[in-house]
């Protein structure tokens, strides 16, 4: 009796601490979406976007505390469509595999990711505090209400719909909510020419972009990993590894697609498509990244790394501006993540799938539209054409992140 209870408390304590280092891979990830965005905006940007960063992280570790958790997990009905709108993350249960405290950790670096896709999209022309105003209704609302609907055990889940680490309820749904925001924000000033020519505005730090690009990289195997819940047992350390491994091997193969494409397509090897290759690699796989076998893995990496790039350009064509090509690497990509679960996992259908999707996305972007519309209308969501033209660090922050490069009025 004594061994049978030191073992349990042993794989309480192993899985916990698997919980925990898995959420800090995750929280890195926070830096890699800083760094990916600070090389891909302008540098008199710079400051500003570094700060929407650590900002929004602050504020959905806070809502999701206070609200966000107990909506998203806390005495719901299961297959329900309406959470119990608690407060506070609730009591551990009995028997549990580990902490309640270290699941919540788990779960709020993951809401931080959703709201970090949105920065980069809005960059460079949305006003700060408009921004992180939406912040807190994302955070705290609505990205938990679809949280209970899938992970939490509401309708969706008891529909069928299968997202193991969170392509569409993380990735798209920023992507969604990023969307609607970009719509009603407008391009950025002199993106676009009248005869619909595009016109290219470079970012400032390509190796700074590369950095952040790594940085998520590395935080998806906590992401991906994270998602299993558990590796205390034979079958679950096992399942792990599989999930490092195909993780990995398609963020690979979205890299090299994308180079591949861009090379047959502009005779060029684009850099910042090849970053977002590898994401699009990466958000894809995160539907499921255990069913696949090591081959599929590369092959779903590889239509996503192709995927992004003409996605990319495809937005541009319609004048969506997307400075860091956000909405097509975390919700095309995301889409496509979730539509090819069923050609490797036999539990998942093509009908509850699209199901998923298209609640997910629809709750997301329409919820959204409203919250942007409500800002816009009253404490406004774009700065003037002189702030845009002055830059985002001045206006809003007071510092610039390469001073030595200003010029100086005397």
């Amino acid at each position: 009796m004594e061994l049978t209870a030191t073992v349990t408390e042993l794989r309480y304590a192993l899985d916990t601490f698997f919980f925990l280092i898995s959420g800090a891979l995750v929280m890195w990830m926070a830096a890699g979406f800083a760094m990916l965005e600070a090389g891909l905006v302008r540098s008199k940007n710079t400051t500003e976007i570094l700060t929407k960063n650590i900002v929004l992280y602050a504020i959905a570790c806070t809502m999701f505390l206070l609200v966000g958790y107990n909506i998203m997990y806390v005495d719901n009905s299961g297959g329900g469509y309406l959470p119990s709108f608690g407060s506070l993350i609730g009591t551990q249960g009995e028997g549990a595999d580990h902490s309640l405290e270290s699941d919540f950790f788990f779960q709020v670096v993951f809401v931080a990711t959703a709201m970090s896709v949105v920065s980069g999209a809005v960059a460079e022309r949305m006003k700060l505090w408009a921004f992180l105003a939406f912040t807190v209704v994302l955070t705290g609302f609505i990205y938990p209400m679809e949280g209970y609907w899938t992970w939490g055990g509401g309708f969706l889940s008891e529909a069928g719909f299968s997202d193991f680490a969170g392509s569409g309820i993380v990735h798209m749904a920023g992507a969604a909510a990023a969307l609607s925001g970009v719509i009603l924000l407008g391009a950025r000033s002199g993106k676009y020419g009248k005869n619909g020519s595009v016109h290219p505005i470079p970012g400032s730090n390509m190796p700074l972009a590369t950095l952040g690009t790594f940085i998520l990289w590395f935080g998806w195997f906590g992401f991906n990993g994270g998602s299993q819940l558990m590796v205390s047992d034979f079958e679950n350390a096992t399942a792990v590894g599989q999930i490092f491994l195909n993780t990995n091997a398609a963020a690979a193969a979205g890299a090299i697609a994308a180079l591949l494409v861009c090379k047959t397509t502009w005779g060029k090897a684009d850099l910042t498509m090849i970053l977002n290759g590898a994401l699009a690699g990466l958000v894809a796989i995160t539907a499921d990244p255990l069913s696949p076998s090591p081959l599929a893995a590369v092959s779903v990496g590889a239509v996503a790394g192709a995927i992004v790039v003409f996605s990319i350009v495809g937005f541009d064509k319609i004048k969506i501006d997307d400075p860091v090509g956000a909405i097509s690497v975390h919700g095309v990509c995301g889409f496509f993540g979730l539509m090819v679960v069923p050609l490797s996992n036999a539990d998942a259908t093509f009908g509850a799938q699209l199901l998923g999707a298209a609640v997910i996305f629809g709750w997301v972007f329409g919820a959204s539209m409203v919250v942007w519309a409500v800002l816009k209308a009253t404490m406004g969501i774009r700065v003037t054409k002189e702030e845009e033209m002055e830059g985002m660090d001045v206006h809003d922050c007071g510092i610039g992140a390469y001073p030595e490069f200003m010029t100086v009025k005397q």
